[in-house]
């Protein structure tokens, strides 16, 4: 037997009526979410950090009582808030007594961008030990970047090498114009064609290291504090002296024998190549002669014990 259901038309429209609000609402709905996830709000982007030195050459420690060396390249989210440095002891770790160190700058507040290069003073007191380094910049968005490194103090009696730069000195054409902080001259002046010597001592050292005294004009703003940051396409290198096995209170200069004559310490104004080894660079592009005010650099670093020290004297060229 087959049953025939019949539908008033009355209400067949009504339920018709009833389908269409209901994919309307559907529809609805669906754009509603939509907008909602367009309409969140965007990521705020946090401080970035690059080229970081915590110590000379990045070595992550101090020597209490001395100077001491930080370096990063900062690019804000929105604009610097601040920028602080704080180190702390570690949980677990013994020590002669409770100590801490905080410094904080607000020079780059509202700055987008800029190099953070600071030198301070690791106090005397600070006791030895493990650490905990932190490096921080706020920005004006709300957020911040906080880098952490394990640090370490130590006293310069425990330490192996203790490079230090002595006996600089520079020559003209054989006149000795500079030695050790004095200066014969007011301004050392150096023109086309003159014979710059520049000859310069690492003492307390031992084991394996690198030497170098380089011209850098001071327009590049480039000042290299280690020889892992030389770049050669902005220095012109006058010497490079490399050392091996030396016993520990050794001494190592410029000065070198080369087929029984002692120099290479001394470089032509206007010359074509450097004196880098094993191979001389060239000359040209960024560091190509010109007038102007330059810095010579003298850079040791020991590689056995990852140990630098640098020192910078203001020359000028007339080209």
């Amino acid at each position: 037997m087959t049953v025939i259901f019949m539908m008033q038309p009355s209400k067949l429209f009504k339920m018709k009526k009833s389908i269409n609000k209901l994919i309307t609402l559907l529809i609805l709905l669906v754009i509603f979410a939509s907008s909602c996830k367009k309409d969140k709000d965007p990521e705020i982007a946090a401080p970035t950090a690059t080229n970081i030195e915590i110590g000379t050459a990045n070595n992550k420690q101090a020597i209490r009582g001395r100077d001491f060396h930080l370096n990063a390249d900062v690019i804000a989210g929105d604009r610097i808030k601040g920028v602080e440095v704080r180190i702390l002891q570690k949980t677990g770790q013994n020590y002669t007594a409770n100590w801490k160190f905080e410094l904080a700058w607000d020079q780059y507040n509202g700055i987008k961008n800029t190099n953070v290069h600071k030198h301070f003073t690791i106090p005397a007191e600070a006791p030895e030990g493990k650490y905990d380094f932190y490096f921080t910049v706020y920005d004006e968005n709300g957020t911040k970047l906080e880098i952490k490194e394990d640090f370490v103090i130590i006293d310069a009696s425990s330490i192996e090498v203790d490079p230090k730069i002595g006996r600089d000195i520079f020559s003209r054409n054989g006149t000795m114009i500079y030695y050790m902080d004095t200066f014969v001259e007011q301004e050392l002046i150096f023109k086309k064609g003159d014979e710059f010597t520049a000859h310069a001592q690492v003492s307390d050292i031992k084991g394996e290291g690198v030497l170098y005294t380089v011209l850098i004009k001071r327009k590049a703003n480039y000042f290299p504090e280690s020889i892992d940051k030389l770049d050669f396409s902005k220095a012109i290198v006058i010497s490079k002296v490399v050392h091996s096995g030396l016993p520990s209170a050794s001494k190592v200069s410029t000065l070198k024998q080369v087929n029984g004559v002692y120099g290479g310490e001394s470089i032509i104004v206007g010359a074509d190549k450097d004196g880098n080894e094993p191979v001389a660079n060239p000359i040209n592009g960024e560091k190509a002669w010109e007038s102007g005010k330059y810095n010579l650099v003298i850079l040791y670093k020991n590689t056995t014990y990852n140990m630098s020290t640098y020192k910078s004297i203001p020359i000028t060229i007339v080209y």
